[in-house]
């Protein structure tokens, strides 16, 4: 005895996956029976879900559930494609820019020469402009200790320099032999930071000693 093929339960919906995946429900799967329509193509109100759906199938757009959790669920007329496409580019444009930054490091001594002061901005120039912050410190060894106005003056021109690119977090700060300074990048820069620094380096010149001054002569 033969028996006939088992029907299937349900008729196969080549669209139930891609609906299952999708974000918003859009046009069919939207089963309330009104919505709230927003946006620039129709005049604001509530509608019946069939008068939403007619509007948009007449513009040639998608009526796309914004907020479902409202009272009656909230829904735009869109172009949904374009929308995701708009939606996936914002997305990788803020990847891109919450990519974790890092500290570079910048290195003087009280007598860094002029090529070298040089080198080494157009180095901090490039990490800054790159996202990163940079670390620029005056190491102090043996009796060159005696000069730290000299080395607040190198890392005062240094910041000087970046203005136009870095931010000055803080003034230059004595830490053990090292004196430093951090830079930020332009975006986060404050502009009171320019004019104090301006006057902070005309004071560290006015008052740099007279051993300085020798040492400097040497």
């Amino acid at each position: 005895m033969t028996f006939a093929p088992k029907k299937p339960r349900g008729a196969f919906n080549p669209r139930f996956k891609k609906e299952q995946q999708q974000e918003h429900r859009t046009n069919h799967m939207i089963r309330v029976p009104e919505v709230r329509l927003v946006g620039e193509n129709v005049t604001p109100g509530i509608y019946s879900t069939q008068e939403a759906l007619k509007i948009a199938h007449d513009l040639e757009l998608d009526l796309v559930e914004i907020s479902p959790g409202a009272n009656p669920p909230v829904c735009r007329i869109i172009d949904y494609n374009k929308f995701l496409y708009e939606e996936k580019k914002k997305k990788k444009e803020m990847k891109a820019k919450a990519k974790s930054s890092e500290v570079k490091e910048i290195r003087f001594t009280p007598n860094t020469d002029e090529h070298d002061f040089e080198f080494k901005c157009k180095h901090a120039e490039k990490f800054l402009l790159d996202g990163d912050k940079v670390k620029a410190h005056v190491q102090f060894k043996g009796r060159a200790i005696m000069f730290k106005e000299r080395g607040e003056l190198l890392l005062l021109k240094f910041a000087d320099r970046l203005k136009d690119v870095g931010a000055l977090e803080s003034m230059p700060k004595m830490e053990g032999k090292r004196m430093h300074v951090m830079f930020a990048p332009k975006a986060q820069k404050k502009k009171s930071n320019s004019s104090e620094l301006g006057k902070r380096i005309d004071k560290v010149s006015s008052e740099k000693t007279p051993n300085a001054a020798a040492s400097d002569a040497e």
